[in-house]
C-alpha cells in the first residue's frame, strides 16, 4: 500500500513565496547590512545589476533573487546566517530555518531513533546559542524554543503510539480490543470540497428543497485529497476552520487518526503541534478549563515549562492543527451565546462549547487551523460564518472497494472469487461503498468463503449483516467445538442482553463513553474479546486517566439498542411506536432526543423482518407469536408514516425501512402510497440510498416520476437506477451533471422499459454527452420527452443526433433550449427536422429550441434528398409540420438556405421567421419562392425590418400565389403575417403569367375553372398618408379577389378616403372595409352616406368620430352570373332584389341642423336603406325636428335609433309627435329622456301602434300636449306612461281626455307617484265609463297602475286593487263608488287593510250588480278565520254562490255569485240532516239556499276540523250542481280522511277531483275508488304528491277502466314503481280520450318507462305529457321516439332531468319533428350532447304552435348555438327560450343576439349561469333595441363586468344582471 500522502509534501518554495514581502518589508529597512552580507556570498560582478536601482524596496527584492538563483549552496547558508545576525519575527524565523535545511534526517526518522539525535531546528537553535549576543530577549526565546521542541517531540511520540502503524510493544494488548478492521492498511477515502456557502444554505432552510433550481457550477463540488485540505495554511493570523461531514461509517475517525500519524512522520511539516479531541470524550467533563488545560491536560502535559510551551504555542499559532472529532456526538448544548463578548482572557475557564467556538472564531489561539468532523446532522450555529472549506467524506468509490476487498483478502486463495461475488451483486456492492459497512460485508464473506467454498448466501439487509457479524465474532473466538450459531448464541445470551441494555440507556442518555462501573463485568469481558467494545485513555484533568470503553462504532450501539427494544420483555408495541421515527436531513427541535440515532429506526425496521425472527426468539427465549407482534407494530408503523407529508430525505428514510424489512406486500403498500412523492432536492444520495428506493418503487403498483435537483451522487447511484422498471419519468437538475454523468446514465436507460421522460437540465453536457444519451434512448420504447435544457451542447453532430433520434419510435418532444447552439448549427438543424418524416414541430426563439414528434413508428423513411413535387407516384404526407425560428439574427444572407430548407419539406402548415433581419431583401427572396413552398396556414415575418417598398412586395405575392388567404401587415407594430388556404388544390402551383384557360378556347365548360380564393389584407398602423394609396392601390388593383380590407391606424384623411373609394369598384369580392382612426372629417361622413346609393353593394356604413375614429363598411356578397361571351371568367352583379337592406350609423359625432338636413338629403336616396343609428351625436331639438320631417322619405327604414342623446321635454313630443308624420310608424319608445327607437312597419296597412314613454320626468303640464298629439291619431294599442312625474293631478288630466273619444288601448301608468285619491278617482271613472274593461292598481313598491280600454262591446269589467293602504274613510269611498258599477264581473283585492267587517260591506255594495261577479279577498284575517266562518262570511252575499276558493297560505278567499237568484226549497234537505242542535238549523238552511247553485268549491291549506268535515260531506259535496272539487295541502285527522273519502261516494255529477299534496297512502286507496265508481263524468283526477305507491296505482287502474269520459290524469310524486306503472299502462290502451297525464317524480325503470310508452301511443288525442324526474334514461326516449309519430295532437311534453344521453337524445329530436302541434319543449337536466342539440335545431321549423322551449342545464355550448338560433327562428310563435345554466359564451351569444330581431313573438330569453362575457352582453343589448316586444332577458351570473352590466340596463332596463327580477319594470 502506498502512504496517500507521500506524493504530498508540502512545497518550502512556495510557502517561501508566500512570506517574500514579508521578508523583503524586513530587510528593506536594513539594507546595508544586506548589501555588506550579500557581497560574502555572491561575486561582485552579479551585483552590477544593482546600479541605477534607487528604491530600497525594489534592490532588496533584486538581492534576494540573486541569492536564491544562485542555488541551494547559497541559500541555504544566507538564511541561517540571516536568522542568526537579525531579530527575525518568530514565523519567519521557522520557515527560514525550515528552508535551510542543515539537518539530513526528517521527522520520522527522528521519531524512532534515539532522542538525543537533534533535528535541523535544533541545530539552528544551537548555532545561535554559540553567538556572542548580549541580549537578554534572545536567551529567553531561545529557551522557549527548546522547550517547544522537546514537547513536539513527546507529541510526536504519543501519536505514533496511539494511531501509528508501528506501535511499542506495550500497546499489543490493546489492541486486542481494537476492531479488526484497525488492523486493515488504510485506503483513501473520497473526498468532495464544496463551497462553504452551502453550510449556511443547510442551516439557514431545515429542508432538502433549500433551491429548487440545479447549483451553479462555480457550486459544483470537486474531489480533492487530504493533503489539500491544508494547502493554504499560511501565517495570516486568521484562523482557519475546515469543516468535514460524512454519513454513519464513511471513515471520517479513522481518516483523523490517519492525518495525526502521517503528520508525525512528517507528512505535514506545516504544523509544529498537533491535537486530536473527540467529542463522544469531551462529553465527560463536567468542569470549565482554560484553553491550556484543554490541550495539555486533556490530550498531553509538556515534561517541562509548560507555561513556555503554551506561550510559544500563542505565538506560533499558525503552526498548529487542532482536529475535533465527531461534532454530530457532542451531548451538550452547543450554545455559546454566554462566551465571551470581546478578546477571552487565557486564564479564564469556560465550557468545552465556548472553547470550541472561541477556537473556531479565532478569540483563541487565532491563526491555528480547526478541524471538525461531523455527521450531516448537527451544525451550530457560530460555525456558518466561520468554516472556511467544506468536504464531505464520501467514503469509497468502485476502485477502493477493490483495493479494500483486495488487500483484506490478500492471503486468501479466494481473493478473485471474493471481489467477483462482490461485483455481480449490486446490493452488496453499494453497501460495500461506506466502509464501515465493507468490513462487515468481507468479514462474513470471508467466513463463509471458509467454511462453504462453493454456495455463498450472503444477507440482503444491513440487520442482518449485523446479526451475522456478531454471530461470527462469537463463532471465531469460541470456536467450531462450541457448537452451532443457536448453541453459540444461547452460551453468551446473557452478555449480549447486557450489552444490548447498556447500548440503549447510553443513546437515551446521550452517552456514548462508558467507564469500567457502567458496564457489568461479564458484558465488558464478553464485548472486548469479540472486538465490540474499545478501550482507551479519559482524561478529565490533569491527573492519572482512566479507562473509557465504547462502542467501536456509534452505529453499532445503535443496532443493539434497537435489539433491546426488540427482545425486551419490558417494551411493549406503545413504546416501540413511539421510539419508531424517520431522521430528516435536518436537525430539527423534535429530533433533539434522538440525535445520537442515526441508523436506530433501519435496525428497528430490519429486525422486523421474517428472516431475523428467529434470532429474536433464541434471544427473548419467546415464541413466534410475541415476536411477530412487536414486528407487526413496526410494520404499522411504517404503513403510517407513508401516507403523511415527507420530504425528499425522509422519503430515502423509509425506503431504507422498508427494505430492510424485506417484507414484499410492505414495500408494495408503501410503494403505492409514495407514488407522488419521489422529489429530491439538493442533498447528497449515495448508492446505497437508491439501491432502497429503486427496491420501493418497482415494488408499487403504478409509474411514477423520480426528480432529481441538485443532488449530488456519484456513477453507482445510476448503476443502481438502471434496475428501476416503474419509472416513467426521471429528471435530474444539476451543473455536476456533465458528458461521464450522461455517459452512466445512457448505461442505466437500457433496463428502463417504461420510461417515457427523461430531464437532464442545468448541466454541464456537450453534444458528445447529448449523441450517448440518445443513442441509449432509442432503447427506451416507450420513450416520449427528452428535456435538455441548459446544458452545453454547442458544436452538435445534428445529422447523426437526428438520424438516432428518428428510431426512438414514441419520441414526442426533444427539448435543447438554453445551450448556446450557433446559428449555422440551428439552420443544419432545421434542415434535418423538416426532412425527419415523424417531426412535427421545430421550435427556436432566441435560446428556446424544441423539436416537436408524431410519435408514430420511427420507421418512415426520410425525405431529404426526395422531390416530391416530381415523384407522380407521391402521397401527400398526413403530418402537418411547423417551422418556428425567431429572434436568431436571420438576415438576407440566409435567404436563400432559408427558401431551400422550406421548398424541402412538403407538408409546412406554420412557418415562423419573426425577429430576424430579413429585411426588405431577405422577404423579398422568400415571397418569390412562395409557389414553391407548400404552407397551409400561415407564414409569420414579423419583425424583420420591413418598408413600404417590402409591403408592395408581399403584396404582389397575392395575385401571384393563389393559395394566399390573408395578410396581415403593420410597421409600427413591426408585424408581417400571411395565411393561406388549407385547400390542397393550390399547393405549389407556380406562378403563371397567362390565364390557366385559353381566352380563345371554348373547349372547357366554365364547370371546371375554380372560382378565386378570398382574401383578407389588412395594413394596419402603417402611418400611411394619401400619398402612399396610389403605390399600394397600384398593386391592390391587380388583386380582385379581396374580401376583406382594413387599412385601420393610419393618416390616409378625407383626401385618402376619397382617393380609395374611386378604387374601390375594382375589388370585385370586397365584404369588408375597415378605415378606422385615420383622421376623416364631417365631410367624409356625408361623402359614404352619398356612397350607399351610388354604390348600391354597401351593406352597413358604420362610423365614429369620436375616439377612436370608426370607419367600417360591409358589401352584400356578389352574385356570380355566367357571361354569354366567349371569354372564360364570369360577371359579378348586384340583383336588386338580392339587396335586404342598407344600414347606416353615425356616432359621436358632433352635427348641427343643416348637417342633419344634409346628411338625411343624401341617405333619403338610398332606396334600400333600413335602418338608421343617429347614437350621441348631441342632436338638439332643431336637429331632430328636421330628422324626423324625412321620416316619411325613407321608404323602407324599419328602425330609427338616437341613443345617448339627452332629449328636452319638447324634443320628446316631437318624437311622439312621428306617429303623425309618418303613417308606417309602429312603435315610439322613449327612455330616461336620452334613448329614442321608431320601428317602422313595411306598408301604411292598419297596424297596432304602440308609443312608450318612460322615465322622462313627464309631468302634468306635459300631459295635455302629449294627449293632443296622441288624439290626431285617435289613439294608439298601446301608451305607456310609466315611471314619471304625473301625479293625481296628471292621472284627473289624462282621464278626462280619455272619456272623449272611445278607443282601445292598453295605458301603463306605472310609478308615477298616484295616491289613494288619484285611485278612488280613477274607479270612479271607471265605474261611470263604459270603454274601460280593466283597471289594475298597487300603490306598494310595484306601483302598477294599468287601464285597459276597449271602443268595441266587451262583457268583461275586472278591478284589481292591490296594498293600496285604504283608510276607512277610503274604504267607505269605495264601497260608495262600487255601487254605482253595476256591470262588474270581477273584484280582486289583496292587502287593502279591508277587516271582516269591511267586506261583509263589500258584499253589500255589490248587491246591485247585474252580472256573474267573482269576489277575491287577500287579507290576513283569511289564515285565522275558520271554515265556518268564512262560509257563514259568504252567506251575505247576494245571489246565487257557485264558487267557493278558501287558499289559507296566501290568504285568499273567493266567492263567485250568480244574479239574480232563486231560492231554493230546501226544508226536504234540512229535515234530512237531523241536527242535534236547533240553533244551527237557520244557519245550515241559509246554507244549502245560498249553495245551491254551487258548482266549484276548492280548499287549500286549510285545517278541517269535525264539524267542517261533517258540513262539507253531508250539505256541500251532495250537492247536484258541484262539478270540480279540491282539497289539497291541508290537515284532517285520520278518521277525518276517511269519512271525507267516504263522503265522496255521493258526488255523482263530479267532473273535476283534485286531492294533491293531501298524504294520502295506499290505504285509503280502496275507499275512493269506491267513490270513483260512481263519479261516471269524471274528467279530471289530480292525486299529485301523496303516498299512493304501486298497490294504490294498481286499484286505481281498475277504477279507471270504466270512466270514459277521463281526460286528465295526475299522479305525479307518488312512489310509483313499474308494477304500478304497468298496470297503469294496461288501462290507458282503453282511455281514447286521454288529453294529459302527468306522472312526474315517481320512481319506475327504463323497463316501466318503455311499457308506458307503448300505452300511451294509442291514446291519439294525448295533448300534454309530462313525465318529468323519473330516470327512464335513453331506452325509454328511444321507445318515445318510436312512439310520438302516433301523437298527432300533442302539445306539451316535459322531460326534464330523465338522464337522457346522447344516444336518446338523437333519436328523440330527430322524431319530435312528427309533433307539429307542439307548444312547450322541456328537455332540460339531460346529458343530450351537441349532436342531439344540432338534430332538435335542424327540427325546430316544423313548430309552427311551439311558444316555450326549455333547455336548461343541457351543456350547450358555442358550437350548438349556430343552428339553435337558426332554428328559433324558423318558429313563428316562439315566447319564452330557456337557456340558462349551459355553457354558452361570448359566440353563442352574438349568434342568439342575430337571431332576435327574427323572433317576433319572443318574450322572455332565459341565459342565466353561462359565460356570456362583456363582448356577447352588448351584442345582445344591441339588437334588443330592435325587438319592441321583448319583454325582458336574463343573463344574471354571467361573466359580464359590473360596470357595464349597469350601463347595459340603464340603456334598456329589459336586460337583467340580477337575481331578483323586477317584473314591474316590463313595458304594458
Amino acid at each position: 500500500m502506498q502512504p496517500p500522502f507521500q506524493n504530498d509534501d508540502l512545497d518550502l518554495e512556495a510557502a517561501i513565496a508566500s512570506a517574500r514581502p514579508q521578508l523583503v518589508e524586513f530587510l528593506s529597512h536594513r539594507l546595508d547590512w544586506l548589501l555588506t552580507t550579500s557581497r560574502c556570498f555572491l561575486p561582485e560582478m552579479a551585483l552590477n545589476v544593482l546600479d541605477g536601482v534607487t528604491n530600497h524596496r525594489e534592490k532588496t527584492s533584486v538581492l534576494l533573487d540573486l541569492l536564491e538563483k544562485a542555488g541551494p549552496a547559497t541559500w541555504k547558508p544566507f538564511a541561517q546566517h540571516l536568522c542568526m545576525e537579525c531579530d527575525l519575527p518568530l514565523d519567519l524565523e521557522i520557515l527560514l530555518i525550515s528552508s535551510a535545511g542543515e539537518g539530513n534526517l526528517t521527522q520520522k526518522q527522528e521519531a524512532c531513533t534515539d532522542v538525543g539525535v537533534r533535528s535541523s531546528v535544533s541545530k539552528g537553535f544551537a548555532c545561535r546559542r554559540r553567538s556572542n549576543s548580549p541580549v537578554s530577549d534572545k536567551d529567553v526565546k531561545r529557551q522557549r524554543l527548546d522547550t517547544a521542541e522537546k514537547y513536539r517531540h513527546l507529541l510526536i511520540n504519543s501519536i505514533c503510539q496511539r494511531y501509528g502503524s508501528r506501535r511499542p510493544a506495550g500497546s499489543a494488548a490493546q489492541e486486542q480490543t481494537q476492531p479488526l478492521a484497525f488492523n486493515q492498511a488504510f485506503v483513501n477515502l473520497v473526498i468532495q470540497q464544496s463551497k462553504a456557502s452551502r453550510l449556511k444554505e443547510r442551516t439557514d432552510k431545515p429542508r432538502e428543497d433549500v433551491a429548487g433550481a440545479p447549483e451553479p457550477e462555480e457550486c459544483a463540488d470537486t474531489a480533492v485529497k487530504v493533503s489539500d485540505l491544508f494547502r493554504s495554511v499560511v501565517p495570516s493570523g486568521k484562523t482557519r476552520v475546515i469543516f468535514l461531514f460524512g454519513k454513519p461509517g464513511t471513515g471520517k475517525t479513522m481518516l483523523m487518526h490517519r492525518i495525526c500519524q502521517k503528520w508525525a512522520e512528517g507528512i505535514l511539516p506545516q504544523f509544529l503541534f498537533t491535537f486530536l479531541f473527540e467529542f463522544r470524550q469531551l462529553n465527560l467533563l463536567k468542569r470549565k478549563l482554560t484553553l491550556k488545560e484543554l490541550l495539555f491536560d486533556l490530550f498531553l502535559q509538556p515534561e517541562d515549562s509548560p507555561d513556555a510551551v503554551f506561550q510559544y504555542l500563542l505565538e506560533n499559532a499558525w503552526h498548529t492543527l487542532i482536529i475535533f472529532d465527531g461534532l454530530d456526538e457532542f451531548a451538550a448544548n452547543m450554545d455559546v451565546s454566554s462566551s465571551s463578548k470581546g478578546g477571552p482572557v487565557l486564564t479564564s475557564r469556560m465550557s468545552i462549547s465556548e472553547l470550541f467556538a472561541d477556537l473556531c472564531h479565532g478569540k483563541l489561539l487565532p491563526g491555528c487551523t480547526v478541524l471538525v468532523t461531523s455527521r450531516p446532522k448537527r451544525i451550530p450555529d457560530f460555525l456558518i460564518n466561520t468554516v472556511d472549506l467544506l468536504a464531505e467524506v464520501w467514503g469509497f468509490d468502485h476502485e477502493k472497494v477493490e483495493e479494500y476487498v483486495s488487500h483484506y483478502f490478500h492471503q486468501h486463495s479466494f481473493k478473485e472469487q471474493a471481489i467477483t461475488h462482490l461485483k455481480s451483486n449490486t446490493k452488496l456492492l453499494s453497501m460495500c461503498l461506506i466502509p464501515a459497512l465493507c468490513y462487515v460485508v468481507c468479514t462474513c464473506l470471508e467466513y463463509l468463503l471458509l467454511k462453504h467454498r462453493k454456495s455463498v448466501e450472503l444477507p440482503q439487509t444491513m440487520t442482518q449483516f449485523y446479526i451475522k457479524m456478531l454471530l461470527i465474532f462469537i463463532n471465531k473466538q469460541q470456536g467450531e467445538c462450541a457448537g452451532g450459531e443457536e448453541t453459540q448464541l444461547n452460551c453468551n445470551k446473557k452478555a449480549i442482553l447486557g450489552l444490548c441494555d447498556l447500548a440503549l440507556k447510553g443513546l437515551e442518555d446521550k452517552k456514548l463513553v462508558f467507564y469500567v462501573g457502567d458496564i457489568p463485568e461479564h458484558v465488558k469481558e464478553f464485548a472486548s474479546l469479540h472486538g465490540l467494545l474499545t478501550v482507551f485513555e479519559v482524561k478529565t484533568s490533569g491527573t492519572c486517566p482512566e479507562a473509557g470503553y465504547a462502542f467501536v462504532h456509534l452505529s453499532l450501539q445503535e443496532f443493539f439498542a434497537a435489539l433491546c427494544l426488540m427482545v425486551s420483555k419490558s417494551v411493549d408495541k406503545n413504546y416501540l411506536r413511539k421510539k419508531f421515527s424517520l431522521k430528516s436531513k435536518w436537525t430539527l427541535k423534535n429530533e433533539a432526543k434522538t440525535e445520537f440515532m442515526e441508523s436506530f429506526h433501519i435496525f428497528l425496521s430490519g429486525l422486523s423482518s421474517k428472516e431475523c425472527r428467529t434470532f429474536l426468539m433464541l434471544l427473548a427465549e419467546q415464541d413466534e407469536a410475541w415476536v411477530q407482534d412487536k414486528q407487526d407494530a413496526i410494520l404499522q408503523s411504517l404503513r403510517k408514516l407513508a401516507a403523511t407529508h415527507l420530504t425528499g430525505p425522509k422519503v430515502i428514510e423509509l425506503c431504507h425501512c422498508t427494505f430492510e424489512t424485506q417484507d414484499l406486500e410492505v414495500a408494495q403498500h408503501i410503494g403505492s402510497l409514495l407514488n407522488f412523492k419521489y422529489e429530491f432536492k439538493n442533498f447528497r444520495l449515495a448508492p446505497l440510498d437508491m439501491s432502497a428506493l429503486v427496491f420501493v418503487v418497482n415494488l408499487g403498483q403504478d409509474l411514477t416520476h423520480l426528480d432529481f435537483a441538485g443532488c449530488l451522487m456519484d456513477i453507482g447511484c445510476l448503476e443502481v437506477l438502471a434496475g428501476c422498471r416503474n419509472v416513467d419519468h426521471l429528471s435530474f437538475r444539476s451543473r455536476r451533471c456533465g458528458d461521464d454523468f450522461a455517459a452512466a446514465l445512457s448505461k442505466s436507460l437500457r433496463g428502463m422499459e417504461s420510461l417515457k421522460k427523461l430531464e437532464l437540465t442545468g448541466g454541464s453536457i456537450t453534444a458528445e454527452g447529448m449523441t450517448n444519451l440518445v443513442q441509449a434512448s432509442s432503447q427506451c420504447l416507450q420513450l416520449e420527452e427528452i428535456n435538455l435544457q441548459d446544458n452545453r451542447i454547442r458544436d452538435l453532430d445534428v445529422k447523426r443526433v437526428m438520424n438516432l433520434i428518428s428510431r426512438i419510435e414514441k419520441l414526442k418532444k426533444i427539448d435543447l433550449s438554453n445551450n448556446d447552439l450557433s446559428l449555422n448549427a440551428v439552420l443544419t438543424l432545421a434542415k434535418e427536422v423538416t426532412a425527419c418524416q415523424n417531426a412535427t414541430e421545430l421550435r427556436v426563439r432566441k435560446d428556446t429550441l424544441i423539436v416537436y414528434f408524431s410519435g408514430s413508428s420511427g420507421k418512415v423513411p426520410r425525405s431529404l434528398d426526395l422531390k416530391w413535387e416530381e415523384n407522380e407516384e407521391h402521397v401527400i404526407p398526413t403530418r402537418h409540420m411547423k417551422l418556428c425560428l425567431q429572434h436568431r439574427s436571420l438576415s438576407s444572407q440566409h435567404a436563400k438556405e432559408i427558401v431551400a430548407i422550406l421548398q424541402s419539406c412538403p407538408c409546412l402548415s406554420e412557418v415562423d421567421l419573426s425577429g430576424n433581419k430579413l429585411g426588405d431583401e431577405g422577404c423579398r427572396c422568400l415571397l418569390e419562392s412562395l409557389p414553391w413552398i407548400s404552407i397551409s396556414k400561415q407564414l409569420d415575418l414579423s419583425q424583420n425590418r420591413l418598408s413600404v417598398n417590402g409591403i408592395c412586395s408581399l403584396l404582389e405575392l397575392v395575385n401571384t400565389c393563389q393559395k394566399m388567404m390573408e395578410v396581415q401587415v403593420s410597421l409600427c407594430h413591426e408585424t408581417a403575417v400571411l395565411r393561406f388556404t388549407k385547400d390542397r388544390e393550390f399547393a405549389s402551383l407556380p406562378p403563371r403569367e397567362e390565364p390557366v384557360f385559353s381566352t380563345d378556347d371554348q373547349q372547357y365548360g366554365e364547370e371546371n375553372q375554380t372560382p378565386p380564393t378570398s382574401k383578407k389584407i389588412r395594413l394596419t398602423d402603417s402611418h400611411f398618408q394619401a400619398s402612399d394609396l396610389e403605390k399600394l392601390c397600384a398593386v391592390l388593383k391587380e388583386c380582385s379577389s379581396i374580401s376583406e380590407l382594413d387599412l385601420s391606424h393610419n393618416y390616409l384623411g378625407d383626401e385618402g378616403l376619397l382617393q380609395l373609394f374611386q378604387f374601390l369598384p375594382n375589388l370585385k369580392m370586397l365584404r369588408s372595409l375597415k378605415l378606422n382612426d385615420n383622421r376623416i372629417s364631417l365631410n367624409s361622413v356625408f361623402f359614404l352616406a352619398q356612397c350607399l346609393s351610388t354604390l348600391e353593394h354597401i351593406k352597413t356604413v358604420n362610423l365614429s368620430l369620436g375616439h377612436p375614429q370608426v370607419v367600417h363598411l360591409t358589401f352584400w356578397e356578389r352574385i356570380r352570373v355566367r357571361s354569354t361571351s366567349r371569354w372564360r371568367s364570369s360577371c359579378l352583379a348586384f340583383p336588386k332584389h338580392v339587396a335586404k337592406g342598407q344600414c347606416f350609423r353615425l356616432r359621436d359625432c358632433r352635427v348641427g341642423p343643416e348637417d342633419v338636413t344634409r346628411l338625411c338629403q343624401l341617405l333619403t336616396q338610398c332606396l334600400q336603406l333600413t335602418e338608421i343609428d343617429l347614437s350621441g351625436n348631441s342632436l338638439n331639438d332643431q336637429s331632430i325636428e328636421r330628422l324626423l320631417s324625412f321620416l316619411p322619405y325613407f321608404c323602407h327604414l324599419t328602425l330609427l335609433s338616437i341613443r345617448n342623446n339627452a332629449f328636452s321635454p319638447r324634443c320628446t313630443v316631437l318624437l311622439i309627435n312621428s306617429i303623425n308624420l309618418c303613417e308606417r310608424l309602429r312603435i315610439v319608445e322613449v327612455r330616461s329622456s336620452e334613448n329614442a327607437f321608431l320601428h317602422l312597419g313595411a306598408s301604411t296597412r292598419s297596424q297596432k301602434t304602440s308609443c312608450r314613454l318612460t322615465d322622462c320626468a313627464i309631468g302634468q303640464g306635459q300631459i295635455d300636449e302629449l294627449c293632443r298629439v296622441l288624439e290626431q291619431r285617435g289613439w294608439l294599442a298601446e301608451v305607456d306612461f310609466s315611471r314619471n312625474q304625473l301625479g293625481d293631478e296628471g292621472l284627473r288630466c289624462l282621464l278626462d281626455h280619455l272619456h272623449r273619444v272611445p278607443i282601445s288601448c292598453n295605458l301603463n301608468l306605472s310609478h308615477n307617484s298616484i295616491s289613494q285619491d288619484g285611485v278612488l278617482h280613477l274607479i270612479n271613472a271607471f265605474a261611470t265609463s263604459g270603454n274601460t274593461t280593466e283597471v289594475q292598481v298597487s300603490l306598494c313598491s310595484k306601483a302598477t297602475l294599468i287601464i285597459k280600454l276597449t271602443s268595441r262591446d266587451d262583457p268583461r269589467k275586472i278591478l284589481r286593487l292591490a296594498e293600496c293602504n285604504f283608510q276607512p274613510e277610503h274604504l267607505e269611498k269605495l264601497y260608495s263608488l262600487l255601487e254605482k258599477c253595476t256591470g262588474l264581473t270581477e273584484y280582486i283585492s289583496s292587502n287593502n287593510n279591508m277587516t271582516v267587517q269591511a267586506a261583509e260591506r263589500l258584499l253589500h255594495s255589490l248587491r246591485k250588480n247585474l252580472r256573474p261577479l267573482k269576489i277575491s279577498i287577500e287579507e290576513p284575517w283569511v289564515r285565522k278565520e275558520s271554515i265556518m266562518n268564512l262560509l257563514e262570511l259568504a252567506v251575505q252575499a247576494y245571489g246565487n254562490i257557485t264558487e267557493v276558493m278558501i287558499c289559507k297560505d296566501k290568504t285568499r278567499f273567493q266567492l263567485g255569485v250568480k244574479f239574480p237568484h232563486c231560492l231554493e226549497k230546501v226544508e226536504s234537505v234540512v229535515s234530512r240532516l237531523n241536527l242535534p242542535e236547533v240553533k244551527h238549523a237557520c244557519f245550515y238552511q241559509r246554507v244549502c239556499e245560498k249553495y245551491a247553485q254551487l258548482q266549484e268549491l276548492r280548499w287549500c291549506h286549510v285545517e278541517l276540523h269535525d264539524d267542517e268535515a261533517e258540513m262539507l260531506v253531508r250539505i256541500l259535496l251532495p250537492l247536484s250542481e258541484l262539478k270540480k272539487f279540491g282539497l289539497t295541502c291541508s290537515s284532517i285527522m285520520p278518521s277525518g280522511i276517511d269519512y271525507l273519502i267516504t263522503g265522496l261516494q255521493n258526488c255523482q255529477a263530479i267532473e273535476e277531483l283534485n286531492l294533491g299534496h293531501m298524504k294520502l297512502s295506499s290505504a285509503v286507496i280502496p275507499v275512493l275508488v269506491l267513490g270513483l265508481c260512481e263519479m261516471r263524468f269524471l274528467k279530471k283526477l289530480i292525486l299529485n304528491h301523496n303516498s299512493i305507491g304501486n298497490d294504490g296505482c294498481s286499484r286505481l287502474a281498475e277504477a279507471l277502466r270504466n270512466m270514459h269520459y277521463i281526460e286528465e290524469i295526475n299522479l305525479s310524486h307518488n312512489e310509483i314503481g313499474d308494477a304500478g306503472l304497468i298496470n297503469l299502462a294496461a288501462v290507458l290502451l282503453e282511455m281514447q280520450n286521454l288529453k294529459r297525464i302527468n306522472l312526474s317524480g315517481n320512481s319506475p325503470s327504463p323497463a316501466g318507462g318503455e311499457q308506458l310508452m307503448e300505452a300511451l301511443a294509442y291514446c291519439k288525442h294525448i295533448e300534454e305529457l309530462l313525465l318529468s324526474r323519473n330516470a327512464f334514461g335513453d331506452r325509454m326516449a328511444v321507445k318515445l321516439a318510436l312512439c310520438l309519430p302516433r301523437m298527432t295532437n300533442l302539445k306539451i311534453l316535459h322531460l326534464q332531468n330523465n338522464n337522457i344521453g346522447p344516444a336518446g337524445g338523437m333519436k328523440l329530436a330527430r322524431a319530435l319533428m312528427a309533433s307539429r302541434l307542439l307548444e312547450e319543449i322541456s328537455l332540460s337536466e339531460n346529458n343530450l350532447g351537441e349532436e342531439s342539440i344540432h338534430a332538435l335545431s335542424k327540427g325546430l321549423p316544423c313548430f309552427e304552435h311551439l311558444r316555450k322551449i326549455d333547455l336548461k342545464l343541457c351543456r350547450i355550448t358555442d358550437d350548438a348555438s349556430k343552428s339553435l338560433s337558426h332554428g328559433f327562428q324558423q318558429c313563428p310563435s316562439l315566447e319564452e327560450i330557456i337557456l340558462s345554466w349551459n355553457a354558452l359564451g361570448d359566440g353563442g351569444a352574438r349568434e342568439l343576439a342575430s337571431a332576435l330581431p327574427g323572433m317576433e313573438k319572443l318574450k322572455v330569453l332565459d341565459l342565466e349561469k353561462n359565460r356570456i362575457g362583456a363582448c356577447g352582453a352588448t351584442k345582445i343589448a344591441e339588437k334588443l333595441a330592435k325587438c319592441p316586444e321583448i319583454q325582458f332577458i336574463r343573463l344574471w351570473d354571467n361573466p359580464v363586468p359590473k360596470g357595464l352590466a349597469e350601463n347595459l340596463t340603464s340603456q334598456d332596463p329589459r336586460l337583467c344582471f340580477s337575481f331578483y327580477y323586477k317584473e314591474e319594470s316590463l313595458p304594458g
